[in-house]
């Protein structure tokens, strides 16, 4: 009996063993190889963004982050709580944190942990020192963005904007791109460029195939596939010309006492941003990297709004600027000539309403192109909704020339957080106000008043519309992508699209805008060494506050290659708040290109 039961236990044994080495065995093998050989990140180089005149608007500059891989922990409690306890007064890192951490990412196989990062290089080398002896410990070394905005005293803080800035992936970002080569705790772009252009700037990140010793740290690399580096991005922006045209305008703010402003300089021929500034602005530094809870609360609790780039994004009454498109539209309508002349003598009488002129007692005999030099309401009083015998265009010719020069949509501009404000109709009044349209709503819509909302942006492209012969152009601040290593450049395209207005009609719009300067409310411009066309623009919008300042504006006449857009909020009047920073930078534009 006994010799039986040996001869069955080690026949037992034996199969055991036979079925592990032979039938599993290839199992365990790919078991035990997986402890002793990991497959690692090799994080791209992110592409680079310049100027038109590939001045670096960003670097890369190296990071350093104290990491954790939960699966090379010890399985023992004890041994654990120890390991967790030591990194804690290593690196200053809430206890609390790192069990969140391992509690919500532990199920991810062989992930690094970022535990903390952006550490500086004394720091890291003093935590790589002291965690060798740590088993899934380790210091990891990366990237992170280094933005030109510098700080205030650099004067070009407004680069945040459109630069934007990188971020870590939320939950729901890390789930929606762990297919697509994002890891966890991995960077994307969360606003502005970085975010409009991130899978050219991103690259593609390389592997690696190391071999790790028993506390999971890197002994040697048994094979690489390297990575790819992510494309560079070259605007067509200046950055001298931005630096500029924020100076202006910061000096604007400070002269007026005023806070909130924005500007755009942009080529009318093809939508080429030169310069786009919105104020008060932040520095996109804070945010790479991580910023900390003290200085994003700063930023969301200021009452201006830094963080919001209001260039774009912020919609206001257009105020007079409007007038350009309804001057076309009644054109192109035959609703008037150039010669059709109406009596301004301070504004009309409506029923028991009088429209008001902005100057009492009016402007005298006013044909289109003094209506424009003057901005004088009661001519559009009466091309817009009409007055007596005399038909005007009325509300819905109005809504659609305006939408063929791009009011209420979005210019599609290259950046996000653009607004595509709004155009009030018959229907949406009935609608949301149950109350029918009157004449005294047309009025209103004809000089820029009431419901109508507009961006910065969006006068700055039916300005370049009206310079450039009636195209409107789709605003863009990417040019081309360059290709690192094979030195390949790629154009971007952008769209265009012709309003239906002729080319005579948009002349006259734009001979009224000569006007202005000659002899009009925009005369200070009169000073430049070239010819310009202008538009001054004052919307109300708040009884108890006071009114945004517009002025809207091109040059040279002749062969228009700028538009320059100036918004001053609150700024009471365009022609003294808004027209001297365009007037001074086109100034500064046409010493720098002459030709």
């Amino acid at each position: 009996i006994m010799s039986l039961t040996v001869i069955i236990g080690l026949a037992i044994i034996a199969g055991r063993t036979a079925y592990l080495q032979t039938i599993k065995g290839d199992y365990y093998r790919g078991l035990a190889e997986g402890n002793r050989i990991r497959l690692r990140p090799i994080f791209s180089e992110r592409g680079i963004i310049y100027d038109k005149f590939h001045t670096e608007l960003v670097e890369n500059v190296p990071n350093f982050s104290l990491t954790m891989i939960p699966q090379d922990l010890p399985r023992e409690a004890e041994k654990r709580e120890s390991i967790i306890n030591t990194v804690v007064s290593l690196s200053g890192v809430p206890k609390e944190k790192i069990q969140d951490l391992l509690k919500r990412y532990s199920s991810y196989s062989y992930a690094s942990l970022v535990i903390k990062e952006n550490l500086d290089y004394q720091s890291a080398l003093k935590l790589y020192i002291q965690s060798s002896q740590l088993p899934g410990i380790s210091i990891e070394k990366g990237s992170k963005r280094k933005y030109v905005t510098g700080s205030a005293s650099s004067s070009i803080l407004s680069a945040s904007h459109f630069l934007g800035y990188l971020g870590k992936l939320n939950d729901e970002e890390t789930e929606k791109l762990k297919d697509k080569g994002y890891l966890l705790f991995d960077n994307i772009g969360k606003a502005g460029l970085e975010k409009s252009y991130e899978l050219e700037l991103r690259g593609k990140y390389g592997i690696k195939k190391i071999e790790v010793d028993a506390l999971g740290h890197e002994q040697s690399v048994l094979a690489e596939d390297p990575p790819q580096p992510g494309k560079n991005l070259v605007l067509t922006l200046d950055l001298e010309a931005q630096k500029k045209l924020e100076e202006l305008l910061n000096n604007m703010l400070i002269r007026t006492k005023k806070k909130r402003a924005a500007a755009i300089a942009m080529d009318p021929r093809d939508g080429s941003i030169l310069a786009i500034v919105s104020l008060p602005a932040f520095d996109n530094n804070q945010f790479s990297g991580g910023i900390t809870q003290q200085n994003y609360d700063a930023y969301i609790n200021n009452p201006d709004n830094p963080l919001f780039n209001r260039a774009i994004g912020g919609t206001y009454p257009s105020g007079s600027t409007v007038k350009l498109i309804i001057s076309a539209a009644a054109l192109q309508e035959k609703i008037i000539t150039a010669n059709t002349t109406f009596l301004s003598t301070g504004g009309l009488q409506v029923g028991d309403r009088f429209f008001r002129d902005w100057k009492a007692g009016g402007h005298g005999t006013t044909n289109v192109t003094k209506a424009l030099a003057w901005s004088v309401n009661t001519f559009y009083y009466y091309i817009g909704g009409g007055y007596k015998s005399f038909v005007g265009l009325g509300v819905d010719k109005i809504i659609k020339y305006m939408q063929y020069f791009g009011i209420a949509q979005k210019t599609g501009i290259d950046i996000p957080g653009e607004a595509s404000g709004f155009a009030p109709s018959k229907e949406w009044k009935l609608k949301t106000k149950e109350e029918t349209w009157f004449v005294g709503d047309t009025y209103n819509l004809s000089i820029g008043q009431g419901d109508l909302l507009v961006s910065p942006l969006q006068v700055a492209i039916w300005t370049a519309a009206v310079a450039n012969g009636g195209q409107v152009v789709q605003p863009h601040l990417a040019d081309k992508l360059e290709e690192p290593v094979t030195d390949k450049e790629t154009y971007l395209k952008f769209n265009k699209q012709k309003v239906p207005v002729s080319a005579e009609n948009l002349a006259i719009v734009r001979q009224g805008m000569r006007e202005c300067v000659a002899y009009g409310s925009c005369q200070i411009m009169k000073s430049l060494p070239f010819a310009a066309g202008g538009k001054t623009g004052t919307a109300q919008w708040n009884s108890t506050k006071e009114n945004h300042a517009w002025f809207t504006s091109f040059a040279p006449y002749e062969s228009p290659k700028i538009v320059v857009t100036v918004l001053v909020e609150e700024g009471v009047e365009g022609s003294t708040a808004a027209q001297p920073v365009a007037r001074d930078f086109l100034a500064w534009w046409g010493k720098k290109y002459p030709n």
